[in-house]
């Protein structure tokens, strides 16, 4: 036979064997998940066995002809993984086992997945140390081992997983020391809630304080090991085998320096409490009118009716109360009330706002900074008969008095359950102030990201349904007033909360009266890709805004944070690249992960704010077909009201006691 049919021969055998070969794995592959589900899956996994594939059942995922995905979170899988069945699933690069009842040990054929990236077993009952073999693995990029029975100590050996990004094993059993971990990579940490003792590894101490709580740990970022000099790290005094003798104190010494100490912190606390008491005596006075009397330039004389009391003023009857209400004219449009002599200076209410108050009751309320936003300082200002209201005072407005008017009414006019309604405004040369319904509730920032440790109550599915729904219904109102109407500046701190968490948008119609400086690079984050100019903002772009603030919902991660690696990429690209190398459900809030039943509906609403964030704007969906698709997944899991064309998913009674 000749050298050329010899290679002609060479290569029809192997055309022919290279299926077989391939048939081969997937049938192994597919033999391994069968014993896999007779061992945990019961009948919670319908697959269809006539298949000679796995590749179409559900949660596997296959590529190149190879299982390299096996996802079933929350599927009430019980009992012990097989040992032997991983060894056929060698390509895997994602195990998602999270949220179900796997008990015992890991099987240690699992190291023979050496392409494993993402291991996620939390929320389930696995016990035993955590294997040594794990260390093996070095393309893991995420290992969630949190809420098992984990015990024995953590291994310096997790040093060989170099890309490890994310290590969270919290609420185990594990105990001894944490060793010195050197993840060059590492983003998101915990240990919480186990029993480990001693000092925090150095390339640990710039975790939250939350990622040690729980345990016996101390060092940065907890408190400082107890015989560690400060600012040294090295123990006090040297031990026996040092080769030199510690040098003691005398009784007597020990006896004066505990005497003096004690009277030296009797002597601090004496002038601390002195000191609280002056001020609380000021803190009393501090007023609106000090705010801006200092700060913003408002004429500095008492009128008649002030007493010298810091600038809190003398009572303001209930009396004086109704009469201001009764010189109300009624017809809709703005009233001019006069400010009790500050030189002619009037606030100007808009539509049927009560005018209960006037300027000089606003100065001298006694104040409260909330925040320092893209248009202003927003204050909360607690008048003498009792009404809390928000005013936001404006910096950087470019427009002319007769234009701001115009469009500050246009503002006013505005009318929908779901916007946060502007009472009224005053206007000067130097002076913007806006008067709002203040929300108990402060913004939803606050609640996604204000308290992540262990006292916050975890946002369930209905509260985020309801926020995100109320939010597009008010967006969608603002819209519809006109071709040219947008928001301009949606993003999570300008939603606003009820005390039953009905969402109240804010800040809209405000881009339109600032110069662009008052665009600062935070809320780039939110921004759609073709804006150049924050004053000059499509329905569109606030279509994108709004996807952005869906996924912060979704994720529980702020735009601005969610950088999880050193090119920093923005939270629609983190999303999307999640969801497209790994699996839909690995991008939600570990809070929403408990709520299974409604993990169809959270998919969608992910997919709905991929839709919105699109890069192009003829790609994305109008604020009308956002809320019908949200009004649609919320359906089916959601209470809705029969007389309401646009149903409040939660009930918007303010007077509701806060949950």
């Amino acid at each position: 036979m000749s050298s050329y049919n010899r290679r002609l021969h060479l290569l029809t055998l192997i055309f022919f064997l290279l299926p077989l070969t391939v048939l081969s794995e997937l049938a192994s592959a597919r033999s391994a998940l069968l014993s896999f589900r007779t061992a945990v899956g019961g009948r919670t996994l319908f697959w269809d066995t006539s298949s000679s594939t796995p590749c179409s059942w559900a949660g596997v995922q296959c590529e190149n002809d190879s299982v390299t995905g096996l996802r079933l979170p929350g599927v009430s899988l019980s009992g012990q993984i097989p040992p032997g069945i991983f060894k056929n699933l060698s390509s895997l690069r994602t195990l998602s086992l999270r949220l179900n009842r796997l008990s015992g040990n890991l099987p240690p054929d699992l190291a023979s997945c050496v392409e494993l990236r993402n291991l996620y077993l939390h929320g389930n009952q696995m016990s035993g140390p955590i294997p040594d073999f794990l260390s093996s693995l070095r393309n893991l990029v995420r290992l969630n081992l949190a809420s098992n029975n984990f015990s024995g100590n953590v291994q310096a050996s997790i040093n060989n997983l170099t890309r490890l990004g994310t290590l969270y094993l919290e609420n185990n059993q594990l105990n001894g020391a944490l060793p010195d971990l050197k993840l060059p990579k590492i983003q998101q940490f915990n240990v919480s809630n186990n029993q480990l003792s001693g000092p925090i590894p150095t390339a640990l101490s710039s975790m939250p304080v939350s990622a040690f709580e729980g345990n016996h740990l101390c060092g940065k970022p907890l408190d400082i090991c107890p015989g560690i000099a400060a600012g040294t790290g090295e123990i006090s005094g040297s031990g026996s085998g040092s080769g030199r003798k510690r040098k003691g104190l005398s009784g007597g010494a020990i006896a004066g320096i505990v005497i003096g100490s004690v009277v030296a912190f009797a002597l601090v606390l004496m002038i601390v409490l002195s000191l609280r008491g002056r001020r609380s005596k000021k803190s009393r006075g501090v007023s609106i009118s000090s705010i801006k009397r200092s700060d913003v330039g408002f004429p500095t004389e008492k009128s008649s009716g002030e007493a010298e009391n810091g600038g809190m003023g003398v009572g303001y009857s209930a009396a004086t109360a109704a009469a201001a209400a009764m010189t109300e004219n009624g017809n809709g449009k703005a009233a001019e009330v006069n400010d009790g002599g500050n030189g002619g200076k009037k606030l100007v209410f808009l539509g049927n706002a009560a005018r209960v108050f006037d300027l000089e009751d606003l100065l001298r309320a006694s104040a409260e900074v909330l925040g320092k936003g893209t248009f202003g300082t927003a204050y909360k200002a607690v008048l003498e008969i009792g009404i809390a209201v928000a005013v936001k005072r404006l910096k950087d407005v470019t427009i002319s008095e007769q234009e701001f008017q115009e469009k500050i009414e246009a503002i006013g006019a505005m009318d929908h359950k779901n916007l946060v309604p502007l009472r009224a405004y005053y206007y000067s040369r130097d002076e913007k102030l806006l008067v709002y319904d203040y929300m108990p509730m402060g913004s939803l920032s606050a609640l996604l990201h204000g308290n992540r440790g262990a006292g916050r109550t975890p946002l369930n599915w209905e509260i985020r349904a309801g926020i995100a729904l109320g939010t597009a219904r008010g967006i969608t109102y603002l819209h519809s007033q006109g071709l040219n109407i947008s928001h301009g500046n949606i993003k999570s701190s300008n939603i606003l909360l009820t005390k039953s968490y009905d969402a109240r948008v804010s800040d809209f119609g405000l881009a339109h009266l600032v110069g662009p400086s008052s665009s600062p690079n935070r809320v780039a984050s939110y921004r759609a890709p073709e804006v150049t100019d924050a004053r000059k903002v499509s329905q569109k772009a606030d279509v994108y805004s709004f996807g952005v603030l869906l996924l912060e919902l979704l994720t529980g991660k702020a735009p601005t944070h969610a950088l999880l690696n050193e090119e920093g990429v923005d939270l629609p690209r983190w999303v999307q690249s999640i969801v497209k190398e790994e699996w839909a459900s690995e991008v939600f809030d570990l809070e929403l992960l408990r709520y299974q039943n409604v993990e169809e509906e959270m998919v969608q609403l992910l997919e709905l704010a991929i839709d919105c964030a699109a890069q192009h704007p003829d790609h994305r969906p109008s604020m009308p077909q956002v809320t019908m698709r949200i009004e649609e997944l919320c359906a089916s899991t959601m209470p809705q009201e029969q007389d309401d064309p646009h149903p409040a998913l939660i009930s918007n009674a303010d007077d509701r006691s806060s949950r």
